[in-house]
Order: structure tokens, then sequence, then C-alpha cells
């Protein structure tokens, strides 16, 4: 019997999967890639009687994988908040999904774990900009403002390392940094300790200082969207942008479409922390789109449809 964790290389992912393998430990195939790769069953080479756990990436986009799987005899266990459709039917599926606005995977899989290390569900939770969900988790445990602001700065830092167009533009691969965060059960130890907290808080800094510079192209009270140059530095700031812009401004849906080296964008977009909701919405419609109500993107916007991509985000949004 083999075993394979597939998961997101954001925090949420990452996060999720520690809580899992800390509780569970085992040693098993490690399939993920960067925050936009969420086709990742596909890449899966399991046979009868094969276990695999998938963490944070859509089963609506890996339907025909998922069921390929479950036909060969494969059980399946699916932690997930995003949209999912139609869940199959069948007896060696166990999942474990949940597209409320106010959840992540890490916090899924908390309630599963019976909060066991709910203080990596709480850094999932920030990295996912669900800071209203951090806090309320944290309430269980005894942790100062000062503690909850540094596991905030941990899921941000986590989740950046995840943008990117390929492993290339990332710091560390979503595999390496799972086995550095792996290594410590204690985040503060992580965040101490760790020569990995300290490149990554680094380059978040550098990144985010180039971000200054940046002025909307699109500017009202219910949006505001940026474009964003095709550089690494744009490519990885781009979801910790969008969260930090939501943040600033909860009441305002933001997009942010980062222009591509063979032409057209990636595209992230923010509903209003205040609604948490439309974001799924607008990306779906796109070919490549998807995502969560709160928080979707597009890996490929075409140059054709910018107009038309203005014009629903708008709409969505009016």
């Amino acid at each position: 019997m083999a075993y394979f964790d597939v998961f997101n290389g954001d925090a949420d992912g990452i996060c999720a999967l520690h809580q899992l393998r800390m509780a569970e430990p085992l040693e098993s195939t490690l399939i993920t890639g960067v925050k936009r790769d969420i086709s990742l069953l596909k890449r899966v080479e399991a046979v009868d009687g094969d276990e695999l756990t998938v963490l944070d990436i859509s089963l609506d986009k890996n339907r025909p994988a998922l069921e390929r799987l479950l036909d060969q005899g494969v059980r399946v266990r699916y932690f997930d908040h995003h949209y999912a459709g139609d869940i199959p039917k069948n007896g060696k599926l166990s999942a474990v999904i949940d597209p409320s606005a106010e959840v992540c995977t890490g916090l899924l899989v908390d309630r599963f774990l019976g909060g066991k290390y709910r203080v990596w569900a709480i850094v999932a939770a920030f990295g996912d900009n669900l800071d209203a969900s951090a806090r309320s988790a944290a309430e269980s445990l005894s942790l100062d403002e000062n503690q909850l602001i540094k596991l905030r700065e941990l899921g941000i830092y986590i989740n950046y390392n995840a943008y990117g167009a390929s492993i290339e533009d990332l710091y560390y691969s979503p595999t390496q940094l799972f086995q550095s965060v792996h290594s410590f059960k204690d985040p503060f130890e992580f965040i101490a300790e760790s020569d990995t907290f300290k490149r990554l808080q680094a380059g978040y800094a550098q990144d985010m200082e180039k971000t200054k510079a940046l002025r909307p192209e699109l500017e009202s009270d219910k949006h505001a969207l940026y474009l964003l140059p095709a550089e690494s530095w744009a490519r990885r700031v781009s979801g910790v942008l969008g969260n930090q812009l939501a943040q600033d401004a909860p009441n305002r849906a933001h997009a942010l479409l980062t222009s591509l080296p063979e032409g057209g964008y990636v595209v992230s977009v923010r509903a209003p922390l205040a609604t948490k909701t439309g974001a799924d919405e607008l990306c779906r419609a796109f070919p490549t789109g998807g995502g969560r109500r709160a928080a979707a993107g597009i890996n490929h916007l075409p140059d054709q449809l910018f107009s038309t991509f203005t014009a629903k985000f708008q709409e969505i949004f009016a």
C-alpha cells in the first residue's frame, strides 16, 4: 500500500497537511505546486488499495481524475473549502467539504482533529485572509495580541511564497516549505529559529515595498482594479497584496491583473470583506477561472477579454 498527500502549496494547504501529519504520522508521496496549480490529482499514479489525502484543491476542478482514482480502487479522503459541485457518491471517498466564507481547509482539519493542533489552523486562517475566523479559533487558546500578530505574519509569509507562474518564481518549492514547517511542532519556534522564516520575511518586505508605486487603473467606492507588470516580484505579491487591499478597504472589491510574458493576465480577485461573496462567480465566468466566494482567480485572461472582465467585475460588485 502506498500513501499520497496532495495539497495546495499555499498557507492553508501546508498548514492543513502539517496538522494532519502531526496527528497521523506516515511516509507519503507529496504532490503539490504553485498556488494556481490546482489540477493536481491527474499527477497521482495510485493503484487499488492505495490511500490518498487531498487538501485545499477544488474537487470540481479535479473531478475526472478523482473519479478515475476511485474507479481504480483508491481510497480518498478529501478536505476542502472551495466550490465542489456534485460530490461523487462512492464508498471509497470520504469528503469533508464546506464552502462557507468563514472557513478554510486548515480549520476543517482542526475540526476533524478536535483542535489538537489548533495553533496551526490559526496560521492557515490568517494566511487565507480570514482574520476574524483566526481570532475566533484563538479564543480557546491562551494567546496574547503579540502572539496573534506573529501567527498572522507567519500565515502571510507562507501564503506569499505560493504565488508565481512557476516554482522558479518562489523562494521555496511548496514541498520544501512544507518539510521545513513540518520539522517544527510549535510555530513560535519556527518563527524564532528557522532561516526559512527569516528569508520569507525579508523577501516579503522587499517585494511589498515595490507595490507602493502602484496606482489603480479603475477606482470607485465599490471597486479597484490594478495592473501589475510581468515581473517575478509582481507575481509573488499578487495574492498577498489583494488580501492587504481587502483589509484596508473592506467594502470594496479588488482585482489584480498581472501581465504574463506570453500575453494576457493572471487575475486575483478579492470580494469585499464586508460580504465575502462574488469572487468565485466572477472568475468562473471565464476559462481557467475558479476559487471561493471571498477570493478567486483566473490563471489566464486573454488580452481580448480584458474589457469583458472589467465590465463583469463592475457588474457583480455594483
